[in-house]
């Protein structure tokens, strides 16, 4: 465990790192398969868009495991949660390595989604990374755990997709057990192991969600991610068969998505502090914009590198925002209200993906998923414009959450952070 002393001079305790590195590695599983699809399918047996389903089935578990894992996990020890998620997280990979059937493939990305959604909603929600890093530090540790989702897209599925070029789509399922089974040892050296607060309410964080203007934000965040996934879960058959990028240069294409997603992020987190309503209107519009010129511009490498960079730099811009905004209608809920926007992002991937997938088997063929994804991003606009309407003027507050602090190891308090 990191010294007072250092914790004193500023340095985060490595467990943050740890938890990080587990957000990393839940991330990457969650979207290396838009760079492996055409291997799955073919290995499995089924056609393309068959196996974007694994990406859906994922989407539907977090969108089930985010909020029951929030309220299921309130009262219980936190090690003890977080190192059965890894493990649980680990096994699902091993099953789906080890069978050749795509049912079994899909059950197992199901209940690794379930895992995931405990973990997020432990270590984002339940007190971890500001418990181990100290008040002061509470919004800088948590920013380092959403890194580690950041940093999935931009290292993670690239670096994931450019092994499966070689080794096969099992060989990067193989690598992420491996490196959740080391995760899940060091989680349980570096957490102390204490209870969860006995006091926290389950009915206070249901009442909670009654606040009007969090709907809005909500089903921004689903049209958002159902616009951007839509087309990114497709992403590899568009660039290969109608851009003309040769296959092993696409993981090159999804580190460029995922700068423009950490751009993105950036640039949200900047901007939507001080002036939510125009930076994600403005962000939504031109996600919508680049998504539709992605129709008839795709046929050029260049200008469908480009596209997709600028879908994942406006895209990405409005998740900060509309999560941020979701937790303050709702802070009395935070834990709760937190899940809820991963599970609302989650919804718009399972719905984008699936929409996208019946698209791309119709007349509209590659073209398709681009489609469907102008269409919801261009709905997004409709949320923000009543967000705007109701008088969401004043900036969002990416703040510690006031609830009540919980013990540590040594003793200290701490206030349980918001997730932004």
């Amino acid at each position: 465990m990191a010294s007072a002393a250092s914790t004193r001079a500023g340095k985060l305790p490595f467990l943050v790192w740890v938890l990080a590195a587990g957000t990393f590695l839940m991330g990457t599983t969650e979207f290396v398969i838009a760079g492996l699809l055409p291997k799955i399918a073919g290995d499995l047996g089924v056609g393309v868009s068959h196996a974007g389903l694994l990406i859906t089935a994922f989407a539907i578990g977090m969108i089930i495991g985010g909020p029951a894992m929030a309220l299921v996990t309130l009262r219980l020890p936190r090690r003890l949660t977080l190192v059965s998620a890894l493990a649980v997280f680990a096994l699902g990979h091993v099953v789906a390595v080890l069978s050749s059937s795509f049912t079994v493939v899909l059950a197992a990305r199901v209940v690794t989604a379930l895992a995931t959604g405990a973990f997020w909603a432990v270590g984002f929600v339940i007190v971890i990374v500001t418990a181990a890093a100290g008040p002061a530090r509470a919004t800088r540790a948590v920013g380092v755990m959403m890194g580690g989702l950041t940093l999935a897209n931009v290292v993670g599925v690239p670096i994931g997709s450019f092994v499966g070029q070689y080794t096969g789509w099992r060989g990067p399922f193989w690598a992420l057990a491996v490196l959740a089974g080391v995760a899940a040892v060091f989680v349980g050296r570096f957490i102390p192991a204490t209870g969860q607060r006995a006091e926290v309410s389950v009915r206070a964080e249901v009442r909670a969600l009654r606040q009007g203007r969090l709907w809005p934000a909500l089903t921004a965040a689903v049209l958002i991610m159902g616009g951007v996934l839509a087309t990114y879960t497709y992403v590899t058959p568009l660039l290969t068969d109608r851009a003309g990028i040769p296959a092993g240069a696409v993981p090159l294409v999804l580190i460029v998505f995922g700068l423009g997603a950490l751009g993105g992020t950036a640039i949200g987190g900047r901007l939507g502090d001080r002036h939510p309503i125009a930076t994600t209107t403005t962000a939504a519009a031109v996600t919508a914009l680049a998504l539709f010129l992605l129709i008839p511009l795709s046929t050029g490498p260049v200008t469908a590198v480009v596209l997709v960079f600028v879908m994942a730099l406006a895209g990405f811009t409005v998740n900060p925002v509309v999560t941020s905004l979701a937790v303050r209608f709702a802070d009395d809920a935070p834990p709760l209200t937190s899940a809820l926007t991963t599970s609302a992002y989650n919804t718009g991937i399972a719905a984008g993906s699936a929409l996208a997938g019946t698209a791309l088997d119709s007349s509209l063929g590659l073209t398709g998923p681009a489609l469907v994804g102008t269409v919801s991003a261009t709905l997004t606009l409709l949320p923000l414009i009543a967000l705007a309407l109701s008088g969401t003027a004043r900036p969002a507050r990416i703040v510690a959450q006031r609830t009540a602090p919980a013990r540590v190891h040594d003793d200290t308090t701490a206030p349980v952070p918001s997730r932004h």
